[in-house]
């Protein structure tokens, strides 16, 4: 067993994000190294948008130093064949950086960017924070090195007192001199890179189920688009994956140099077509049959039965765990999911949406008839829905009434004298009513007022509810003026 898991976790090419302080020169690098002119076109030279790109370091053999520059240039292949880099390029001190999906970090490695004729700013120190926190191996690249106020040792000393540890001063922090612009240090940096993926063995396996992050997203005329870079598993065209706001089917994806592809593999970047919905920045993207989200349910999931006033208790089956995620992600916050699982619905169900005056929702669930009865009898509501859409519809709907469900309805079909005021005989049509109950009674579709349940009887023998197809006698407080063919809704708001 160990044999074949050694047998399918592969090197793949590490996942590098560039941090700093605006305008000390990381985009401008990056644009070297994947040879575009992106700072020419971005607004003041500062990034405005998340960047993704692939390059392949590719050796051309011995040359002179005065064609070193030139080699550098030569020596990096976007896309191309060799070993391959992924690099993010963030705007400002890229929060999101160290957002994490199931304990996943989004960057493998990260270069900590300063210029090296302006310092430590206070932007550094926060884009430090940020590497510390996600705890994964760092470069520090002292950019703008070809100009004359430039200085390493200014950078080392500053970063010293931020408690960097550089490599010969006590710790494997290496740092090292760039140009953007010239190109000096460069070919350096990505053999440094390289070496830090080797000594902290990031791997990948194609085999594995999918784990892909959301870099960045949008719309054009083919619908909302992500740029998405897989970790784990592979990407492939018309696999049905999950993302937290929806499950849907890969129509297309382009890689790096918007080629299209069948598939992408681990550290690997490319454009996905086919959501509904554009997904959240450093949002994960699963395999549907990935059985691991019902964790990531469950933490969303409030295993209580108690609500606070002007939530909205459900318990929600689905047909898979992907489905599940993605309803539960959907939910405002006025829903509180009283118990969320996979599989149909099931008598527990019925026994904990009572307990706790919820209605059961069931997406793409089956109701087995037998379930269908004791909910019934219950006076448990059952909702189906297959499509998430008018699930969401519903919901809306409920929060706009203020109302969480309709515990019970019932008619009243006689009226009894008692001590100078009425008794309400009825007969329950729906779900059940219980003393204490808050009631609207209506007639004739209109509301004529809000009353509480101050007892009921069946016969001369107090009791404390009464279901569908029971009858029994409703004292009201206050007394209202009810007639024969008044309709009582026993409401919990």
């Amino acid at each position: 067993m160990q044999k074949k898991k050694l047998q399918t976790q592969l090197s793949r090419p590490p996942i590098v994000v560039f941090l700093g302080h605006v305008d000390h020169g990381k985009t401008t690098l990056l644009d070297f190294i994947r040879q575009t002119k992106v700072a020419e076109k971005e607004a003041g030279g500062i990034t405005q948008r998340v960047g993704v790109s692939q390059i392949a370091t590719k050796a051309t053999g011995p040359v002179a130093d005065s064609e070193r520059s030139l080699t550098r240039r030569e020596g990096l292949r976007p896309g191309g064949e060799g070993k391959k880099i992924t690099f993010i390029d963030t705007p400002g001190h890229a929060a999101f950086f160290s957002m994490r999906s199931r304990g996943a970090k989004v960057a493998d490695i990260a270069i900590l960017v300063v210029a090296a004729d302006d310092g430590v700013k206070p932007q550094t120190k926060e884009a430090l924070e940020h590497i510390i926190n996600a705890g994964i191996p760092y470069i520090v690249a002292a950019t703008k090195i070809d100009l004359p106020s430039a200085s390493l040792e200014t950078v080392r000393t500053q970063l010293e007192k931020e408690g960097v540890l550089f490599e010969g001063r006590g710790g494997d922090v290496p740092l090292l001199g760039v140009s953007g612009k010239s190109g000096q240090g460069v070919e350096e940096l990505l053999e440094m890179i390289s070496l830090v993926s080797e000594l902290h063995e990031i791997k990948g396996s194609p085999q594995e189920n999918l784990e892909a992050v959301v870099i960045e997203t949008g719309k054009d005329k083919a619908g909302p688009t992500a740029t998405v870079i897989v970790r784990n598993g592979t990407l492939s065209v018309g696999e049905v994956v999950v993302t937290e706001k929806e499950s849907t089917k890969i129509r297309g994806l382009f890689d790096y140099n918007g080629k299209s592809v069948k598939s992408i593999s681990p550290g690997e970047p490319a454009l996905v077509l086919g959501f509904r919905d554009v997904p959240p920045v450093g949002s994960s993207v699963w395999s549907q049959n990935d059985n691991s989200f019902v964790k990531f349910a469950e933490k969303k999931v409030i295993n209580k039965l108690q609500v606070d006033e002007g939530q909205i208790p459900i318990v929600l089956k689905a047909q898979n765990a992907g489905s599940l995620e993605a309803v539960i992600a959907s939910l405002p916050k006025e829903i509180v999911v009283i118990s969320g699982a996979v599989g149909d619905v099931n008598e527990s169900d019925v026994f904990i949406a009572k307990s706790s005056s919820s209605k059961i929702f069931a997406f793409e669930s089956k109701i087995p008839t037998s379930v269908q009865k004791l909910a019934d009898t219950e006076g448990v509501e059952l909702e189906s829905f297959n499509i998430v859409y008018e699930l969401l519809e519903k919901v809306d709907e409920m929060i706009k009434k203020g109302e969480v469900e309709v515990l019970g309805k019932a008619e009243i079909i006689a009226t009894f004298p008692y001590e100078a005021k009425k008794i309400a005989g009825s007969k329950i049509l729906q779900g059940k009513i219980s003393k204490k109950d808050n009631v609207v009674l209506m007639r004739q579709e209109k509301e004529v007022g809000i009353v509480k349940i101050l007892s009921m009887k069946k016969g001369k023998v107090d009791i404390e509810e009464a279901k569908q197809g029971e009858e029994c006698g409703i004292f009201f407080a206050p007394q209202l003026d009810f007639n024969v063919g008044d309709v009582i809704l026993s409401v919990r708001k």
